[in-house]
């Protein structure tokens, strides 16, 4: 089962007590201050989580793969995200989250 934006929402509604539109509303000012932080190029991390950042790619010789034709594939910036060793064991039932 997929975890949703609207399942996570409804358990920190219930889990804090919470109504579900405010949880949903801190909720994706949460995910907006993230969203912002990555654009502006600073690092997100969540101690005992992971951390995401934004890395760039630089142009590059490409293929088209249906036609085979070489084309070039534009720099660009992606993000990565890197889990925390506390998720790592969490995960791996070394330790309780």
């Amino acid at each position: 089962m997929t975890l949703t934006k609207a399942d996570i929402a409804q358990k920190v509604a219930d889990d804090c007590g919470f109504m579900k539109n405010e949880a949903t509303e801190v909720f994706e000012k949460l995910l907006d201050i993230m969203k912002k932080s990555l654009i502006a190029g600073e690092d997100v991390m969540i101690s005992g989580f992971g951390k995401w950042n934004v890395k760039s790619k630089h142009a590059r010789r490409g293929r088209n793969p249906q036609t085979g034709e070489q084309i070039t594939l534009d720099a660009r910036k992606v993000v990565s995200w890197g889990y925390s060793p506390v998720l790592k064991k969490a995960v791996n039932g070394d330790r309780k989250p």
